[in-house]
């Protein structure tokens, strides 16, 4: 219905039409417009948008996890607001997407690599250290961020600047899907392969230390994981909130707390929720609505009243 859904609408047997034709070659009875917006323009935005909310989401569920915290979100760790300085910084050197991509990748894994040299030392790390090494980590990134809107030409480059900022899959390309797919899948298959291990992690670490697991470890194979996620997702997009905080507990009130299960669903969840988010974007009104912005007036009150429902079966979950 994405492809379908647009100021170009095209009829969904259409659609249907043009995708059988990529798979098994043959002349679909459409036009060449419709071909042409269903595959070059709308599907590599769905396919971006897919991969950002599936590595969102469930990133925002790991974390969740580990933290034994129901309010964690990628953001927590400051890899996001790494990302966006990379970002920003490509933007006002006058770089090219390609560097644009690279430098919020980039960035975002260097985000990491402070919060472990902040954090490492004898003993192991507490918890309490990675989410203070996090906030210290996003602080910083987020000054100079605001530095660089600051100096940057109000003319020329502060308006792409910020909108970038926001967060916009408005010019996904099948490169960038590309480039956003191999960390997210990445850091996905990960998680999937470490979820019955985040299920025992999520008890404790004296818990998970009794049942022959080593905490420390697998919390910082788990960080490394959503990092990488995270950095390839606002490489791509931008910044693009509460995604990663909202859709997990959705998933968690519908399917329960076993990360075997709440994993997959958070990134399917996650998913479609951004490619619905993205299409009423782009569909709402005459100009390109971004992300963040949406995100954060959708997720805010849905998560208000998510609290309020069910504040009790979130925190016993949790």
């Amino acid at each position: 219905m994405a492809l379908a859904v647009g100021r170009y609408n095209v009829p969904l047997w259409h659609v249907a039409q043009i995708l059988t034709a990529q798979i098994f070659p043959a002349a679909p009875e459409v036009s060449a417009t419709e071909e042409s917006v269903v595959v070059l323009v709308r599907l590599p935005r769905v396919l971006l948008a897919l991969l950002v909310g599936a590595g969102l989401s469930i990133g925002g569920a790991a974390l969740q996890a580990i933290f034994r915290n129901p309010l964690v979100s990628p953001e927590i760790i400051g890899v996001s607001s790494g990302a966006s300085f990379g970002g920003a910084l490509a933007l006002l050197l006058g770089l090219g997407s390609l560097l644009l991509v690279s430098g919020a990748f980039v960035f975002g894994l260097l985000a990491l690599v402070m919060l472990f040299l902040i954090t490492s030392g004898r003993g192991g790390t507490p918890l309490l250290m990675i989410v203070l090494g996090g906030v210290v980590i996003g602080s910083f990134f987020s000054a100079l961020v605001a530095f660089i809107t600051y100096i940057a030409d109000p003319n020329t480059t502060l308006p792409a600047i910020v909108f970038w900022l926001l967060g916009s899959v408005a010019s996904a390309t099948f490169a960038k899907v590309l480039v956003a797919a191999i960390p997210v899948l990445l850091g996905t298959i990960v998680l999937l392969v470490l979820r019955w291990r985040i299920n025992v992690l999520s008890l404790g670490d004296d818990d998970a230390a009794a049942l022959g697991l080593r905490p420390a470890a697998l919390r910082w194979v788990v960080l490394v994981a959503v990092a990488l996620m995270v950095a390839g997702a606002v490489a791509v997009s931008g910044a693009v909130s509460w995604v990663g905080l909202v859709i997990p507990h959705v998933a968690r009130m519908w399917v329960g707390p076993d990360h075997r299960v709440l994993l997959p669903v958070s990134f399917l969840l996650g998913g479609a929720y951004l490619i619905v988010i993205d299409t009423i974007a782009r569909t709402l009104t005459a100009g390109e609505i971004p992300l963040g912005v949406l995100t954060a007036l959708i997720g805010a009150p849905v998560f208000f009243l998510l609290l309020r429902q069910n504040r009790d079966r979130i925190w016993d979950s949790a």
